[in-house]
């Protein structure tokens, strides 16, 4: 007959927080090794459906505002940029939308014309867009305005991310933002060459906005 050993009570005082811990995972039972490996399965399944939904082409949103993706694609001929970001140009949508009632069809009616034709720059399709129709300059210049300065119906859209910081980043920075090393302002900024086209559209009235 197998000798039982005399077994001393544990006092907790005398155990260490890690064998304590130790103690209770060594403890795990056949039922949580279980449930730990049906809810690892069930986890992997989750993520893989969510993974190839990813992958998959997203389909447009019930509801959906087509102008808007017209939109995308007049901005990026009129700014010469083969991507912009959707987030930004759907909230100047918005704006430029709400800013007038008749900038939908405008909008359209700019795609329309972009369609029809091949133009190699913003400029010759300004420049026809205007001669199309002399109301097409407006939305044209609330476009462009919104891009380069972030701004739609009067209000700030975007500051840091606007096109007009972009195109003289390496010569001034946004104000507030200070992306040089210290006393970057000490150094002679680099030289910009004059521009030497010419306006595709025609003169708009001169408007003081206040800073």
């Amino acid at each position: 007959m197998k000798k039982d050993w005399p077994c001393a009570p544990v006092s907790l005082q005398n155990v260490s927080p890690n064998a304590m811990r130790m103690a209770r995972l060594l403890r795990m039972s056949r039922r949580d090794v279980l449930l730990t490996g049906m809810g690892a399965a069930v986890t992997y399944g989750v993520a893989s459906g969510v993974a190839g939904a990813a992958d998959a082409p997203s389909a447009p949103a019930q509801g959906a505002d087509p102008v808007a993706a017209q939109f995308m694609a007049v901005s990026r001929l009129l700014t010469d940029r083969p991507t912009l970001d959707l987030r930004i140009g759907n909230a100047l949508y918005a704006g430029i939308v709400q800013s007038d009632a008749g900038r939908q069809a405008q909008i359209s009616a700019l795609h329309d014309l972009m369609s029809k034709e091949q133009f190699s720059s913003a400029t010759t399709f300004a420049a026809a867009a205007e001669k199309a129709d002399p109301a097409l300059k407006d939305v044209i210049h609330d476009i462009l305005t919104g891009w380069y300065r972030g701004v739609a119906d009067g209000k700030v859209v975007v500051y840091r991310s606007a096109l007009m910081f972009d195109i003289t980043k390496d010569a001034v920075y946004p104000k507030t933002y200070a992306t040089g090393g210290p006393f970057y302002w000490t150094t002679q900024p680099p030289e910009v060459d004059r521009p030497t086209g010419h306006p595709a559209l025609s003169p708009s009235k001169f408007v003081v906005e206040p800073t």
